[in-house]
């Protein structure tokens, strides 16, 4: 069976990819798969490319999966998403995601870990819908709302869980960029490319010095 996320390295960017023939849903698998690959991304690559399926990013945690498991469970499931998105942000190189589509709940919680974020043009949604499904967010996933998305859009996230467009998307802080679906991967090559030179000691440490507080109350909620 296929691994829902695999990994390619060349000239020292690594392209993550999630693939699960789905939704792309963050369950005890994918982040198994993509763990590892960031294993592998962070011994062997100098920046990090994160990609979903065409029209799918990721629709967020595994629903159905967690509506069948006990309270332990589920919480196990939750600290994984908050250990993937703590260690995305502070990653020791630099991270790229490549929207292709929808990103949701999960989905655009990975977007807000990483450090560059480029999404594909089109009828596709973006955002924190938990208040929309009667659920309260995680704390990892309360502070990087309130670290990354836009002041004037952070109630309309965070308290009416509304989802975006990707152009608003970008207004809102969930983007940097919105590009053409045909587009998505080469911006995203020339971005890493532009930036590799940069990946070393003195990027990890600005990132962390910037990010302190949010890394410490994320790490704080979490399980050792």
């Amino acid at each position: 069976m296929t691994a829902p996320a695999t990994i390619e390295i060349k000239d020292e960017i690594a392209i993550i990819t999630m693939d699960d023939g789905k939704a792309n849903a963050i369950n005890p698998p994918m982040l198994e798969a993509l763990n590892a690959c960031l294993d592998q991304a962070e011994k062997d690559a100098k920046v990090t490319v994160i990609t979903g399926r065409e029209g799918r990013f990721s629709g967020g945690f595994d629903l159905k999966l967690m509506m069948s498991l006990p309270g332990e469970e589920v919480k196990a499931l939750v600290d994984g998403g908050g250990k993937l998105a703590h260690r995305l942000y502070s990653f020791p190189t630099p991270t790229i995601a490549a929207c292709n589509g929808h990103g949701v709940a999960m989905g655009c919680f990975i977007l807000l870990s990483c450090d560059m974020r480029i999404g594909t043009a089109g009828a596709f949604k973006i955002g924190a819908n938990e208040t929309q499904i009667n659920m309260v967010l995680p704390i990892f996933a309360s502070e990087l709302v309130k670290a990354r998305v836009a002041d004037d859009f952070k109630t309309r996230s965070m308290v009416f869980g509304e989802l975006f467009d990707p152009e608003t998307a970008r207004k809102a802080g969930y983007l940097d960029q919105v590009v053409d679906a045909g587009d998505l991967l080469a911006t995203a090559q020339a971005h890493a490319e532009a930036i590799k030179p940069l990946s070393g000691t003195s990027l990890t440490g600005n990132k962390l010095l910037l990010r302190e507080t949010t890394l410490a109350n994320i790490a704080a909620s979490l399980p050792a």
